[in-house]
């Protein structure tokens, strides 16, 4: 792996959780300890875990698929795979200000049901690229996925 596209990756990456992270800070609020929530929810500290795996999960298998990419000169799927990535990771850092900012609970369950369908469009995408990286990916789709149902779940419990 060549250290400027996992310096790169990282960096895409951090910033998602940092973006992400400011606004979920809003986990001491009024509004969201008054939130019913499934019996199914982690516990709290089980967030910061999984995210911070996952995230350095991203940042290691993109740039895998990056390179590769690269070393096969396929510069016209590099771009597209880079584009992909930062759609997802867009849309990651958005779900926790739609939820915990801006209280939408159907819209972050929208948001929340698109990155999981850009999780797994990425995990296939690296998955093609180098197959083992897509394996060490697919924690990120079904987390993604879980998510989904969890926001779902809130949601509806909080109509």
């Amino acid at each position: 792996m060549r250290p400027a596209t996992v310096l790169g990756t990282a960096a895409a990456t951090t910033m998602t959780a940092l973006v992400g992270s400011v606004a979920s800070r809003e986990t001491d609020s009024r509004w969201y300890r008054k939130l019913r929530k499934p019996a199914f929810q982690p516990p709290a500290a089980v967030f910061p875990i999984v995210w911070t795996a996952l995230y350095a999960d991203i940042a290691v298998t993109s740039a895998a698929a990056i390179d590769e990419l690269t070393e096969r000169r396929d510069f016209g799927e590099r771009r597209t795979y880079i584009a992909a990535l930062t759609a997802n990771l867009a849309l990651n850092a958005s779900w926790t200000w739609v939820f915990f900012r801006g209280g939408r609970l159907m819209s972050a369950t929208a948001v929340a049901a698109l990155l999981a369908v850009s999780s797994a469009d990425l995990t296939r995408r690296t998955a093609v690229v180098v197959p083992a990286a897509g394996a060490a990916l697919a924690p990120y789709a079904g987390w993604t996925g879980f998510a989904t149902v969890l926001s779902a779940r809130i949601a509806q419990l909080n109509r």
